[in-house]
């Protein structure tokens, strides 16, 4: 799935979430992000919020762009996992992001299935005979 917002004075920020009881692996990906029509000759520092090992809040900046000399920023699928937010924490925008959400789902086996499939691979097969000169 393709994901895309814009952060703007008006729209600071912008959390991506999904359902807890989703029993569903999630990956989002961030690939560009770019100034777009109307974005002023400034700086313009967005940050990802998530949460750290700890449970702890903590934002990281993972652009500056400026209008005269970086309006556009690679992140060459920046993987993070939801819940996270988006925030707009220096200028006034706009600021597009883009990127992917893959969903992962997660496959329901129990462990007879798995004894079963390995006994299947334990059948016995015919011994190695020495070749003939």
């Amino acid at each position: 799935l393709l994901l895309g917002c814009e952060l703007t004075a008006s729209t600071k920020s912008y959390t991506f979430q999904v359902d807890e009881e989703d029993d569903s692996d999630h990956i989002l990906a961030l690939s560009v992000v770019c100034l777009t029509d109307g974005a002023k000759d400034e700086c313009n520092v967005v940050e990802v919020v998530g949460r750290n090992h700890e449970n702890q809040e903590i934002a990281v900046p993972v652009a500056n762009l400026k209008l005269s000399c970086q309006p556009l920023l690679s992140l060459d699928n920046f993987k993070l996992q939801p819940p996270v937010t988006f925030r707009l924490a220096a200028g006034s925008g706009p600021v597009h992001l883009a990127g992917w959400h893959r969903i992962m789902h997660r496959e329901d086996a129990s462990f007879e299935e798995d004894d079963d499939l390995s006994e299947e691979g334990e059948e016995e097969l015919p011994s190695i005979m020495p070749a003939k000169k």
